[in-house]
C-alpha cells in the first residue's frame, strides 16, 4: 500500500467543503463549514481510526483493477 493514497471527500452544491485525505491522516475544511466538521471530526480518534482502516480496505482489493 505504499504510495498509495485513499481520498474521501464531501461536496454541497457542487462545493468541496470536507476532505480526508490518508496521507495527512486527518480531515482538511474547506469551507467555514468544512473546517467546523474537520475540527469536530480530528477530534474523535475512532473517526479517524474508521477513515485510515478504509485505505486499506478499499485500496488493497482494487490495487489489481486498474
Amino acid at each position: 500500500l505504499k504510495g498509495i493514497q485513499y481520498v474521501y471527500s464531501m461536496y454541497y452544491n457542487k462545493l468541496e467543503f470536507l476532505r480526508f485525505d490518508s496521507n495527512l491522516g486527518k480531515y482538511v475544511g474547506y469551507t467555514e463549514l468544512g473546517v467546523k466538521n474537520a475540527e469536530r471530526l480530528n477530534n474523535d480518534p475512532s473517526i479517524i481510526g474508521a477513515r485510515k482502516a478504509q485505505r486499506e480496505a478499499y485500496c488493497l482489493n482494487n490495487i489489481g483493477n486498474d
